[in-house]
């Protein structure tokens, strides 16, 4: 009698290589809570490596350093930005006879940054240039690990949010604007962790906000929520990227509108009859309370230096010091508003999304200390190209799947809208101001959205469980082949991003377009 033959499972049932080693490690316990741990912190400890080795060069003061390095020693010995005098950078880095008069100077961006900045100064001393970029570069460190959370959290996948959090970690302008002593990269921390507060109110308040309750007291309107922790921690937090630089007001308002949405829709599908007015009147006044009242107190406590003395700009047009600082503002938003002097690396946003004008941050010049005659060191806040393209791609993929699910009526998640949100706050208000002296390293805010777009957007081209094997198996070749060449492209960028010195041929190859040079 022939043996029967064991019948094999469809092959739509069939497991991938990499879906047999995935359910293996993460189906058992230890194994999954032994990776749930090590990916943020292996993730994390990568981009440590990549923005603290070697924080020191170049050692002395690299593009608009000589601004925020300065502005950062007079608030840490005066309180507020005082003027430096003739040879200041130069005296500066010596640390002798420093000179910085207690007038003040007119400064026109918040303080917050450049106290940050002064930290680590009083670590290392005004003369340590580790010292001033300890603080950017802590908080870039930071900024990956919050991307990995906020992917983890969009997903619910461990192995998408390890992408993403990797993918910023090896990206060039995330690499270099740690390793700088500027704004932006302050500011992407404080946005990013507002956006990571923001999920984490709508994790608890949505459940709140569906739940059908036929003996509701008013079902025309839903509840007013006043108890929104994690909404006041996003205003603290976002009031703290306004601290630094004014854009962070454009994410505030921009994700306090996308409270407003996703409170609606909650209601709606909750079967409140009124659940448009009950989110924008009766819930959008409570939410405005709970997101911008923790903003503005964190601006102003940001302040508090120039408050306190007298010896700051504009400090003593008014005896009310409110006033004073309200007419300083008005000076700050003139000059915003007119900057349009030339600049050999400006970059109007518009050319952002083609990578046409990436941003030089250091040349240095040692001949020899490469091995050859002619040898060059660059620093290039130029992210990786295929990061880069890829996100955007990535990003035009998740609006169209946007809108497709909009006309169709289908309810599209967070994880394509959250990405695209965080894309609309950072980059559409510089387009209003086509004429302003703007440059392309601003788009370090933007980078970690169009790296949660693009590790969404892998994820869909892997495949989903449901899909026939051969759609699954060419899936994930191709996002390994993907993210194998990503790999090599920042191996190959890395010496343009830390100021390597290379020979200058070696450094043409890496000009892959005529406005890199």
């Amino acid at each position: 009698m022939t043996a029967p033959v064991p019948l094999l499972p469809a092959p739509e049932e069939r497991l991938t290589r990499y879906g047999r080693l995935r359910d293996r490690l993460l189906r058992n316990p230890d194994w999954a809570r032994a990776i749930r741990w090590l990916a943020p912190l292996v993730v994390t400890a990568l981009a440590a490596v990549l923005r603290l080795a070697n924080l020191a060069h170049p050692a002395q003061l690299a593009f608009d350093e000589t601004y925020y390095v300065k502005d950062a020693w007079s608030l840490w010995t005066l309180g507020y930005e005082g003027t430096w005098g003739e040879g200041a950078d130069d005296a500066f880095l010596a640390r002798q006879d420093l000179p910085l008069s207690e007038q003040g100077a007119f400064i026109v961006h918040p303080p917050l940054g450049k106290w940050l900045i002064a930290l680590g100064m009083a670590i290392g001393g005004p003369d340590n240039s580790a010292g001033w970029r300890l603080a950017t570069a802590l908080l870039g460190t930071g900024s990956v690990l919050l991307v990995y959370l906020i992917a983890r959290h969009l997903s619910g996948s461990v192995v998408v949010a390890t992408v993403a959090g990797t993918l910023l970690a090896i990206d060039g302008v995330s690499i270099v604007m740690s390793r700088i002593a500027l704004l932006d990269g302050i500011l992407t921390f404080f946005v990013l962790l507002g956006v990571l507060f923001l999920l984490l109110d709508r994790r608890r308040t949505i459940p709140q906000l569906e739940k059908r309750d036929p003996d509701a007291p008013d079902p025309f309107w839903g509840p007013v929520l006043w108890r929104r922790p994690w909404l006041v921690a996003a205003g603290l937090a976002l009031g703290a990227a306004s601290a630094v630089k004014w854009s962070g007001l454009y994410v505030l308002a921009g994700f306090g509108l996308y409270v407003v949405v996703t409170d609606a829709l909650a209601r709606r599908r909750a079967g409140v009859v009124l659940w448009p007015t009950a989110a924008a009147f009766r819930q959008g006044p409570v939410s405005f309370v709970l997101l911008v009242f923790p903003a503005l107190a964190v601006y102003l406590a940001s302040w508090t230096g120039w408050l306190v003395t007298s010896g700051g700009y504009d400090r003593q047009s008014d005896p009310n010091p409110l006033i004073a600082l309200w007419n300083y503002h008005q000076s700050m938003l003139g000059f915003h508003v007119g900057l349009t002097r030339g600049h050999p690396y400006a970059s109007p946003a518009w050319e952002w999304p083609f990578l046409l004008r990436p941003t030089a941050v250091w040349v240095g010049d040692d001949p020899g200390a490469c091995g050859t005659d002619h040898c060059i060191a660059v620093i290039s806040a130029i992210p990786n190209p295929l990061i880069w393209y890829g996100g955007v791609a990535a990003a035009v993929y998740l609006l169209y799947r946007l809108v497709r699910g909009w006309i169709r009526r289908q309810p599209v998640g967070p994880e394509f809208s959250v990405p695209l949100v965080g894309l609309a706050v950072t980059y559409l208000p510089w387009l209003m101001f086509p004429e302003r002296t703007i440059f392309q390293f601003y788009t370090v805010v933007m980078m970690p959205f169009l790296v949660l777009a693009l590790a969404m957007t892998l994820r869909v081209i892997a495949g989903a469980r449901e899909d026939p094997l051969h759609r699954r198996q060419s899936g994930e070749r191709t996002v390994l082949i993907f993210l194998g060449f990503v790999v090599l492209v920042s191996a190959f960028f890395l010496p343009l991003w830390t100021g390597m010195s290379v020979p200058y041929p070696f450094w043409l190859l890496h000009n892959w377009l005529p406005g890199w040079i």
